[in-house]
């Protein structure tokens, strides 16, 4: 009788391989929270700034009520979860970005390759424990603000609440692939600040973070939508304002898993590209 193939190896190098990027993501996470100043003033900004974009937006719906098919709740509500996606999926730029760019200022990125473990991956993990952590400090707290002092839309259903965490952890995985390959061009310009600065106002303005996409006129508002960047903000937003809802959620999530999957793609390809020829400076 042949013998069984032994499967058993596989699983347990699966297993060790999820434990250690679990361990990452949440070493990550206890990095972020030993920064109490920097979270709170980083709160503290996001309401102010929530607080400031709301009384605008009510006079702006008040002057054309129905504006881009949102309520006044709705548009008042879709403030405050823009602010609290803001430094979540890390509209701006950053996470890990700063930290690869410091390992190409120093040479050390090298030492990132040699590891024994996938180079993607090990950053992907450390940017969602850094997410969950921002989600948690940042997002709350500006969004219980304009909830106790603004009409806002709050979805009833625990399904829409479910539906929108992953929504959320989608638009975190884009953001990654996004800013993974923006970081992936320090190897051949050895500074990628530059490209950060030009992708952080496309980001900001394709995301639907100063204005939901849905007000785009012309040809502009029929090109947005299909853009990875309305994958960060527009999507999980209209998924919490249920604006998407049976087979416009399904849609909607369908969008992110997909960007998710090709920019995800396009940085291991451009991974290989870049690793077949290093040339490390500094160290």
């Amino acid at each position: 009788m042949a013998a069984m193939p032994q499967i058993e190896p596989h699983w347990r190098d699966s297993w060790a391989t999820a434990r250690l990027y679990l361990a990452v993501a949440q070493g990550a996470f206890r990095r972020y929270s030993t920064y109490r100043a920097a979270t709170f003033a980083g709160a503290f900004t996001n309401t102010v700034f929530g607080f400031i974009l709301a009384y605008t937006f009510l006079a702006l719906w008040q002057a054309r009520p129905g504006l881009g098919g949102y309520d006044t709740s709705q548009a008042v509500t879709y403030i405050w979860i823009s602010q609290s996606l803001l430094v979540t999926v890390a509209v701006w730029g950053g996470g890990f970005q700063d930290d690869v760019q410091e390992r190409f200022r120093t040479g050390d990125i090298a030492v990132d390759l040699y590891r024994p473990v996938d180079f993607q991956g090990w950053w992907l993990a450390t940017d969602l424990g850094r997410a969950g952590y921002h989600l948690l400090a940042r997002g709350v707290v500006p969004t219980l603000a304009g909830v106790l002092v603004f009409h806002t839309h709050l979805p009833h259903s625990p399904y829409v609440w479910m539906a929108f965490l992953v929504s959320v952890l989608l638009a975190v995985v884009v953001s990654f692939g996004l800013r993974f390959l923006v970081s992936l061009t320090g190897f051949w310009l050895h500074d990628s600040e530059g490209i950060r600065s030009v992708m952080l106002v496309v980001a900001m303005f394709f995301s639907g973070m100063l204005l939901p996409i849905s007000l785009f006129p012309g040809l502009l508002g029929r090109i947005a939508p299909v853009l990875p960047w309305a994958a960060l903000i527009q999507v999980p937003t209209d998924v919490f304002l249920e604006r998407r809802t049976g087979g416009a959620l399904l849609t909607g999530l369908a969008f992110q898993i997909v960007w998710a999957v090709v920019l995800l793609a396009a940085g291991r390809a451009a991974q290989l590209l870049a690793t077949r020829k290093v040339v490390v400076q500094g160290g």
